[in-house]
C-alpha cells in the first residue's frame, strides 16, 4: 500500500511540474506610466550600431530588481518620461527595441543583462542626486536633475535614483 501511495505521489508531482511549466506566462512588472499634459515627450534614439536581429535563443531581455514600470519603444517612437522619474533606456535584443525603465520610487536597483550604450533622462524633482554603481559598488556617475546623457551599461551594475 505504501509503495502504491508513493508511486501516485510521484506521478502527481511530475504532472504538477509539467502543468506549471506549460501553463504559466512570463512574470513582468510592466506598465505604462500615466501621461500628463505638459510633460516633455521623448523620442527613442536610433538602434545601437550592430543591433541587428539576433536569435531569440541567444538573446536575453534586460531586467531590473526591484521591479519598475517599463515600456518598449522602437527607434524614433515617442515616449513620455514624466516629472519625478529617472528614465533609463537599454537595448532589448529579444525584440529589437529600446526597453525604457521608469525609476520613480527611491531605491537601489540592480541590473541584469544590460549591455552596450544606452541613455538616461533625469526628470526627478528637488535636490536629489542619482548614482550609477560599478561591480565593486564604486560610484561611476553621480548627477542631479535635470540631466540627460548616454551611458555604457556594460560597467553599471546598479542604480540609486535618490
Amino acid at each position: 500500500m505504501r509503495a502504491k501511495r508513493s508511486l501516485l505521489g510521484i506521478i502527481g508531482v511530475v504532472a504538477w511540474v509539467l502543468l506549471a511549466t506549460f501553463c504559466t506566462g512570463s512574470a513582468q512588472a510592466a506598465g505604462v506610466p500615466d501621461v500628463h499634459t505638459g510633460d516633455r515627450v521623448q523620442v527613442a534614439p536610433p538602434a545601437p550600431h550592430g543591433a541587428g536581429a539576433q536569435s531569440p535563443l541567444a538573446a536575453v531581455s534586460p531586467t531590473i530588481s526591484p521591479a519598475a514600470n517599463w515600456i518598449h519603444r522602437a527607434q524614433d517612437e515617442l515616449f513620455d518620461c514624466k516629472e519625478g522619474n529617472l528614465c533609463v533606456e537599454v537595448w532589448d535584443p529579444t525584440v529589437s527595441k529600446w526597453k525604457i525603465f521608469f525609476l520613480y520610487t527611491c531605491n537601489r536597483y540592480y541590473l541584469s543583462n544590460w549591455f552596450n550604450t544606452g541613455y538616461y533622462l533625469n526628470k526627478q524633482t528637488g535636490s536629489v542626486t542619482s548614482y550609477f554603481y560599478g561591480a565593486q559598488g564604486q560610484v561611476l556617475r553621480a548627477f542631479s536633475p535635470p540631466q540627460v546623457g548616454t551611458q555604457d551599461w556594460n560597467s553599471v551594475w546598479s542604480i540609486r535614483n535618490c
